[in-house]
């Protein structure tokens, strides 16, 4: 791959250099030392990923990103110290298209996390090839209450996303509230080591339970959900929740199509399965499994899509019923499930 740097401080694009040059695999095509600079080099040689810092200045690796996505679209990792620190300024990249986040590997002692971001730019290879190169991530178009228990739970809501997905799974809840006999599930493309604070993230926008769903957890009525591991959520025939290894040759884990499958096998109940924006495939095969089991299935629409891969490939299929802007699928399952009440008037 031919990879390029972004990040003001010089110690850490040293160290991520050392990264880049440890193996014969990969070539440094540029450094930046800022947003405005990542944003130029991009459009004269774009690389085929940026590891973008979100602290710099100016232009902060939020706004780069955006910018990027825009203009000379290819694939994102974030790559900053202690993300754990900057949530907010985390899923503000992802929701701009950034593909995952890691921490910056340090100059001492870096064996560790070398090893484990010469990973996460393996996993980013593998999307790029599965999903045509970096060119198919195309350009952006546009722009709690109680839980009841799981025998209470009637209706379940399944979404899928990847690139853009946090601020898209919040734009969806926050225009819609879960009726108590129903429950979310979300499966979310991201590290397993940042996926409870997603969940926490997301349980911070959103009048409604949410949480990383735990092995052999029971559907939650009336709250959400998160898939948190790099493993494949799934939903056995007893309607818990777990997660399994296999299929290991995925470059998507966890996988939407895994847990999608699986609620076409297993669930009886009324469901509505949600696809939205993300690069790659994944989850159009799964949605058409749902469709075909006579449950709803809507995909995002192009132009709301960060990147309109997943959906796109849903619309091939013929997998989705309805194609939907973001801002009209919490109308569509206020009007087919129904709404929690509105709280009352303080």
């Amino acid at each position: 791959m031919r990879i390029a740097i972004a990040n003001d401080v010089a110690m850490a694009a040293e160290a991520l250099r050392r990264v880049v040059a440890s193996t014969a695999e990969h070539q440094l095509l540029w450094i930046a030392r800022s947003g405005l600079e990542a944003v130029r080099l991009c459009a004269e040689q774009r690389p085929d990923l940026i590891l973008m810092d979100l602290n710099m200045p100016g232009l902060d690796g939020v706004e780069a990103t955006r910018q990027i996505m825009r203009h000379s679209p290819c694939a994102i990792l974030v790559v900053t110290g202690r993300p754990q620190d900057n949530v907010d300024q985390v899923f503000r990249a992802l929701g701009a298209g950034a593909l995952d986040v890691t921490a910056t590997p340090v100059l001492q002692g870096q064996a560790g996390g070398a090893a484990e971001l010469l990973a996460k730019i393996r996993t980013m290879d593998r999307l790029i090839r599965h999903s045509g190169g970096s060119q198919a991530l195309g350009p952006r178009n546009g722009n709690g209450r109680h839980a009841g228990p799981a025998a209470a739970v009637n209706a379940l809501v399944a979404i899928g996303a990847s690139t853009g997905g946090p601020m898209a799974v919040a734009r969806i809840l926050a225009a819609w509230t879960p009726p108590p006999g129903c429950a979310v599930v979300v499966v979310q493309h991201i590290d397993e080591n940042f996926a409870e604070h997603f969940a926490k993230w997301l349980a911070e926008q959103l009048p409604m339970p949410v949480r990383a769903a735990a092995q052999g957890e029971e559907l939650l009525a009336g709250g959400v959900l998160i898939a948190k591991s790099n493993d494949h959520l799934v939903l056995d025939q007893n309607l818990r929740l777990g997660y399994d290894a296999a299929p290991r040759d995925y470059a998507y884990r966890p996988s939407v199509d895994v847990f999608f499958h699986c609620l076409a096998r297993h669930w009886r109940g009324e469901a509505v399965a949600v696809l939205l924006t993300g690069m790659g495939r994944d989850g159009a095969d799964g949605l058409l499994a749902l469709r075909r089991a006579g449950h709803t299935t809507i995909a995002q629409d192009q132009d709301s899509s960060a990147v309109y891969g997943m959906p796109r490939a849903a619309a091939e299929l013929d997998a989705a019923q309805l194609i939907l802007p973001l801002d009209k699928i919490g109308a569509m399952l206020r009007s087919t499930l129904g709404a929690a009440p509105a709280a009352p008037a303080k």
